[in-house]
């Protein structure tokens, strides 16, 4: 799974005859799973129409504050600049890119580039001559040293018939560029993430297992933000009907606590985190039975015995790696948290309520609260799980590069 995968990227279009490359550039950021918005400058209708990329796109396409024919309605160039998580000029032209350069805010494309807040690409595009102009160039070195980043043109024959410097990259070298980039600048770029998900089942007979409710939903939500923020994941999973397709997720299944606790140890050493959000059964039947257990009127006593504890163990050999903890708790629970952190030899330990509503196990919400190893609390509100996933790497990330 690409990078850009759920990203939500706004292409501004100029009025370069490059412009009709756009269209094969929003069909590739598409087929990524990326939500695309249009707009363009006026002139730049004059090389492609707004239907083709409103078609590709699967959005409206405005050039203007206010479409006439819309009963003028307005087109809020702030809003669009905080929707996009990065936007691409593309083509650059030189008169774009001095307007650029020098606050010009002349139009829709204008605005929304000095209103936005996202990462700010641009692909310039232009004639030889313009190009290497001392102007040009200033543009050029100015929007960058401003914090854009440029997606250099390349040499080929022009719209003018010379051959030089001034072409807009190609629609997947523009793609290819932008997903390097994003990955370099990543955070856990280069980092190893074991993470655990689900419950385990631990056997009674050949049928039936003790278990809990567990759907796995947290630990892959986790599982998901450490890919996108460039880490390799392995994540150790429980039974589970959740699903993940991501090239930098190896997904490993288990059933019971003795084969995550085998599994965990097996990939701890050469990891940089561990998350352990598996929820993993406590006990587990002394003997289990080769046939299934016939149902009779009297009662059935079933003894039990302790599962390897899996974080504690994992906290003892811990060196370098920052290890992260989770408790579910129905009371005592900061007391009951803040003792896990000390027994268990933890960096963080992520505490969850079954008293919240929202929280807890099958939910797609949950609410936490985030316990350091100096026993500092951090609350957090009711959240999808997939946000929430995002504010406990926030933390991790915190304490990786203090």
């Amino acid at each position: 799974m690409s990078v850009l995968n759920g990203k939500k990227v706004l292409l501004a279009v100029t009025a370069g005859i490059a412009a009709y490359k756009t269209a094969s550039l929003v069909r590739l950021f598409i087929k990524l799973d990326a939500e695309v918005k249009v707009i363009m400058t006026p002139a730049s209708k004059d090389f492609i129409t707004p239907l083709t990329l409103s078609t590709l796109s699967k959005n409206p396409v405005h050039s203007a504050f206010y479409e006439e024919e819309e009963n003028e309605l307005w087109n809020n160039h702030v809003e669009l600049g905080l929707w996009a998580d990065l936007m691409i000029i593309a083509p650059a032209t030189a008169n774009t890119l001095a307007k650029m350069t020098n606050g010009v805010c002349d139009n829709l494309v204008l605005a929304t580039y000095l209103s936005a807040k996202c990462p700010v690409y641009f692909a310039p595009a232009m004639d030889l001559d313009m190009y290497q102009h001392p102007s040009t160039k200033n543009s050029l070195n100015r929007l960058q040293e401003f914090g854009n980043v440029m997606i250099p043109a390349t040499s080929g024959e022009l719209a003018s018939g010379l051959v030089g410097e001034g072409r807009m990259a190609e629609p997947e070298d523009i793609v290819s560029f932008i997903e390097k980039d994003i990955l370099h600048k990543l955070p856990l770029k280069n980092k190893r993430i074991l993470i655990t998900a689900g419950p385990t089942h631990e056997a009674i007979d050949p049928v039936r297992f003790i278990g809990n409710h567990s759907s796995g939903k947290m630990g892959f939500e986790l599982a998901k933000a450490a890919a996108n923020l460039g880490g390799e994941v392995v994540l150790i999973s429980g039974p589970s009907n959740q699903f993940v397709n991501h090239l930098s997720i190896k997904r490993v299944d288990i059933i019971s606590a003795e084969e995550m606790f085998k599994e965990c140890h097996k990939y701890y050493e050469n990891s940089d985190i561990a998350i352990l959000s598996a929820a993993v059964a406590d006990y587990r039947p002394k003997k289990i039975a080769s046939e299934k257990i016939k149902k009779k009127d009297s009662a059935l006593t079933i003894e039990l015995e302790p599962t390897k504890d899996i974080l504690k163990s994992l906290g003892e050999l811990k060196k370098n790696q920052i290890l992260v903890g989770f408790a579910l708790e129905t009371n005592n629970e900061i007391e009951n948290a803040k003792s896990k952190i000390e027994s268990k030899n933890l960096d963080l330990i992520v505490l969850n309520s079954l008293r919240d509503s929202g929280a807890g196990f099958a939910t797609d919400t949950n609410k936490v609260s985030i316990l350091d190893s100096n026993l500092n609390c951090k609350e957090f509100d009711l959240k999808e799980k997939s946000k929430v996933a995002s504010d406990i790497f926030n933390e991790i990330i915190l304490k990786l590069y203090a």
